[in-house]
């Protein structure tokens, strides 16, 4: 089924802003099937327009950071002979702290090649120095080494948890209180104003807000690595060129200089060939 423009605006409008699959099925009346059709063509091309479109940016401030979700069961039931992409799968992400852009992320599991992934994508597409901060995984340690080399001013901001008597549904549903941070500076002379990880969390929230599939305790968790990628590329995409930022008022593309106006929906999706 090839749907009309304007039918298929409407279909990745309710997408990015938080609506399951079958639930877009019975507001729309499109068969679940073509909405996923839709999904993957125009995650397909927000994927190659963010690659092309990110490139010589002079970013200053660089914070990454991961989140979970996972795809089809969870961890804890995968079995041996389970393909690859079953249970855990992370999305690793970077964001501009001045711009609030996001000029890259890599999906996969929480590993080495992931981490190298990310940070060698980080990066071919930056013009200058730039001073990074990440959370206290340790394979970001060798990645920015091995990309940046001494190029690079970066620490790592290590939070601290504890559990205040925490019991039973509250430590379930509730994070962990954080009783310490400390800084580790890898590389060069960081700002020690700016070594935060606050951006790129509030962005781990936004992602969880307005993608279905990483809501929590829910059965809308992907079913195929190949549409949580999708959904991932749609989702930033839509959040650089579209979605106004509250504090910036203007789009995270508009003040990066990568563009002068806010895209419609439309726009998105005509340019992405969708």
């Amino acid at each position: 089924m090839r749907l009309p423009l304007d039918k298929a605006i409407s279909i990745v409008k309710l997408l990015v802003e938080g609506m399951s699959i079958r639930s877009i099925e019975r507001f729309t009346q499109v068969h679940r099937d073509t909405i996923l059709n839709l999904l993957s063509v125009a995650g397909d091309r927000c994927a190659r327009l963010m690659d092309s479109t990110m490139r010589n940016l002079t970013c200053r401030y660089i914070q990454c950071d991961e989140i979970w979700t996972f795809c089809f069961k969870k961890q804890k039931r995968v079995r041996n002979d389970d393909p690859e992409e079953f249970g855990d799968q992370w999305v690793f992400a970077a964001i501009d702290a001045d711009t609030k852009l996001i000029p890259c992320f890599a999906i996969g599991k929480r590993t080495k090649a992931t981490t190298d992934t990310l940070i060698g994508d980080l990066s071919e597409r930056l013009a200058n120095r730039v001073q990074i901060t990440t959370d206290g995984f340790r394979f970001y340690v060798n990645a920015i080494e091995h990309s940046f080399g001494a190029d690079v001013d970066f620490a790592q901001l290590v939070k601290l948890y504890g559990d205040y008597g925490q019991h039973g549904a509250e430590a379930k549903y509730s994070p962990s209180p954080i009783i310490e941070t400390i800084v580790k500076v890898h590389q060069g002379k960081p700002n020690e104003k700016h070594i935060s990880t606050s951006y790129i969390e509030r962005q781990n929230l936004t992602m969880r807000m307005m993608m279905r599939r990483f809501t929590r305790l829910t059965n809308a968790f992907s079913k195929k690595a190949a549409n949580l990628r999708a959904a991932a590329a749609l989702h930033f995409a839509y959040y650089n060129f579209c979605r106004v930022h509250q504090t910036l008022r203007v789009t995270p593309c508009m003040e990066a200089g990568i563009t002068d106006r806010v895209w419609s929906m439309s726009d998105l999706l005509q340019l992405t060939g969708s």
